[in-house]
Order: C-alpha cells, then structure tokens, then sequence
C-alpha cells in the first residue's frame, strides 16, 4: 500500500477507533451490558468493512488508476449496502441493544468518511509525474547571467 493511502487509513481509523470507545462508554452508562456490546459490533462493523474496502480499493487500482472514481463508487456503495444487509439481519436481535449499535453504527461511518476526505484532501498526491532528469535539462542555468 502506497505511503499515502496508509496514512489516509490510518487518519480514518484512529479517530473512528476512539470515536467506537467513547460509543461503547456512553452506551454502557445509558444501557448497561448489552449497550456496550451494541456499540462494540457498530464500531467494529465500521472498522472492518471500510478498512477492508480501503484495501480492496488499493489492489483494485493498483494496475489501473484511471478506474479509481469507478472502483471508489463500487467500493462504497457496496460498503453501503453491506452495512444495509447487516442492519436488516439484526432487525429483531436481543443480542446487544439495538439503537447503541444504530447510533455507534452512523457515527463511525460519518467520522470514517469525514476523516477519510480529510486525509485525501490533505495528502500531496501528485497527478503528473515528471522525470528527475527531464527537470534538470530545461532548467536555465544560471553561470551565463552577468550583472
């Protein structure tokens, strides 16, 4: 993974990480338990699946960049709907509480995605990459000037 997409993971992941343990402190204080196991499986759902798709989005366009606004859209709308299919499996669960999972759920995917756009906003990605050598011969040189 190339240097700038790992500190991109990592700046989506740390907040959303610390996010996931203020979630389960607050929904163990609100609802015991089953609220902080709630808020466990919300965070950890997040934390899996995007990290995941991060990685699958590297390797998708590894080979082939210009795909990178296509294989992104798929990427995440299949996050999305992912996240869909497990909220619809657990619908009816007495497991964990539900609206600790609900609510850790939409907090860590806004806090993932928000400091994803941050990183990518932040990051010093090049988008032409010019040849070292190529530089050196244009660049005017400066023992001719006289003053």
């Amino acid at each position: 993974m190339p240097s700038n997409d790992a500190r991109v993971l990592r700046g989506a992941a740390i907040p959303t990480a610390v996010a996931g343990v203020i979630a389960m402190a607050i929904s163990f204080a609100v609802a015991g338990g089953k609220g902080l196991l709630g808020a466990f499986f919300g965070a950890l759902l997040v934390m899996v699946f995007f990290t995941s798709g991060q990685v699958a989005l590297d390797r998708l366009t590894r080979s082939n960049p210009q795909m990178m606004m296509a294989v992104g859209l798929l990427v995440y709308t299949t996050q999305i709907l992912l996240v869909g299919i497990v909220l619809a499996v657990f619908k009816n669960t007495e497991l964990f509480n539900r609206q600790a999972f609900a609510f850790t759920l939409l907090g860590c995917v806004l806090i993932w995605t928000g400091f994803q756009v941050r990183g990518f906003l932040k990051a010093k990605t090049f988008y032409v990459e010019t040849d070292a050598s190529e530089n050196k011969a244009e660049k005017p040189s400066d023992k001719g000037r006289q003053q």
